[in-house]
């Protein structure tokens, strides 16, 4: 450890947020860097690579009207850090972890690397218990598991924003006596925690995320980072809700469900500081180490044996072009643990929300559901639904072709069959519903069209 801070005026260039140092005697990979500005303004920074004595440095903030000879910067032998306590629930933060909520910073507890501690995969627990959104078609259909990295595929004009307010103000951890029917009513809100990253907002997307996070009042922890904001918070804030989030998790035993949106405006950050920094690009323009860079964010997610708490984490991702092969959709399918897909054709029919079932999956659903998590026939309702809303939409291709009236009583029954299922199944505008209230209704449809054996 060094005695004490270098100070360093030899800035050679300027690349937008990047500056390049000459001289440096003495510096190391993610320390933080003080930039001291010709108006006495003090910028925080880190060192991204080091080739001899001349250091690149990352600034998180705008650089605009910087002076080369009248900057400085001060190495200060110390890596990025989150202030961390139980008095950030409850709280809104930037994407640099300052209070946007109008209230004083609190008092830290503990500081924690923003990279995290990697997870030994030999302690890691298998994800299991049912986390309930309130949303039925991922309730039971695509059950989010404690501990799963369960992504949502949207599309641009989607009601991605809807999703996300919906499971933000519904999601709990289901608690009570296991199995029990009438235990599904109460949740310990005290043991669970949402904690929301919401990255490059528009002024609308802001206000409408602001009266979803002001109707909660509490059960949350916020960052949000604006489109105008600099482009370094955006790489910043998700880090510091993993930080957060793996606080209360391991360290207060909390059960903590991360929302990230959107991911799309994450990785074109990334690819816009890569090309600040002249590297060779990869897929689209984008860096060739963005899968290991979305890694180092997903695998944070988690339990660990024998300790209390969980990290869960929904990222949203909006697919550029509706294109699910797009590298950020491509590689966050290969990290994660299914996907939910929202449609653009339920959309156009006025559903809500507006999930296609068939091409979505939960791969560890099967460990959250059944006798002792949901309900004893979850599996059998929602393999059911699955089997005949699949035999609907395949049949929906062939009435295009001979019409409703050319095709048997039996096809007849299962087209009608995937009507109604996406108008009252997957339609869902009055607002929660419970698990027992989704199974219920999966169970009645079925008995509609007597397809519950």
């Amino acid at each position: 450890m060094r005695l004490f801070d270098h100070k360093y005026g030899t800035i050679t260039s300027i690349a937008g947020p990047l500056l390049f140092v000459h001289d440096v005697m003495s510096a190391r990979i993610g320390e933080v860097v003080k930039v001291q500005t010709p108006d006495n303004r003090q910028l925080d920074a880190e060192v991204l690579e080091i080739h001899g004595d001349t250091v690149l440095i990352e600034v998180f903030a705008e650089t605009h009207g910087l002076d080369i000879k009248r900057t400085s910067v001060v190495f200060t032998d110390s890596v990025k850090r989150a202030p961390l306590s139980r008095d950030m629930i409850g709280r809104v933060f930037n994407g640099s972890f300052q209070p946007k909520d109008g209230f004083p910073m609190f008092l830290p507890e503990k500081w924690s690397p923003i990279a995290g501690f990697p997870m030994n995969p030999s302690a890691r627990a298998r994800p299991v218990d049912f986390i309930e959104t309130g949303v039925s078609v991922i309730d039971g259909l695509n059950t989010l598991v404690k501990g799963q990295k369960l992504p949502v595929f949207s599309c641009a004009g989607l009601p991605s924003k809807e999703v996300v307010a919906a499971v933000l103000k519904n999601a709990r951890l289901i608690g009570g006596k296991e199995g029990a029917r009438e235990e599904y009513t109460t949740g310990h809100a005290s043991d669970f925690i949402v904690v929301f990253a919401a990255l490059g907002l528009t002024f609308y997307e802001y206000s409408f995320y602001k009266r979803v996070i002001d109707d909660m009042q509490s059960g949350f922890v916020a960052f949000v980072n604006m489109a105008d904001e600099p482009v370094m918070e955006r790489l910043l804030a998700p880090r510091f809700a993993l930080s957060v989030a793996e606080y209360l998790a391991f360290d207060k035993g909390m059960d903590v469900l991360v929302i990230i949106t959107d991911m799309t405006n994450y990785c074109d950050a990334l690819r816009e500081v890569s090309t600040a920094r002249e590297e060779l690009p990869g897929r689209r323009g984008y860096p060739g180490y963005m899968y290991s860079d979305l890694a180092s964010l997903y695998e944070r997610a988690g339990r660990i044996r024998g300790q209390q708490g969980s990290v869960t984490m929904l990222p949203v991702v909006t697919m550029p072009e509706d294109d699910i092969t797009h590298p950020i959709p491509d590689l966050t399918g290969y990290i994660t643990e299914g996907q939910i897909v929202l449609s653009r054709e339920l959309h156009q029919k006025g559903i809500f929300p507006p999930v296609d079932v068939l091409p979505s999956l939960s791969r560890l659903m099967q460990r959250g559901i059944g006798k002792g998590h949901t309900r004893e026939d979850h599996r059998h309702i929602s393999n059911l639904l699955y089997k005949y809303y699949a035999k609907g939409r395949d049949l929906r291709r062939l009435e295009a072709i001979v019409g409703r009236d050319g095709m048997t009583e039996n096809d007849k029954e299962m087209l009608n069959f995937a009507d109604l299922f996406e108008r009252e199944f997957i339609q869902q505008r009055a607002g929660r519903r419970s698990i027992i209230e989704t199974l219920d209704t999966g169970f009645e449809l079925l008995k509609q069209f007597k397809l519950e054996k």
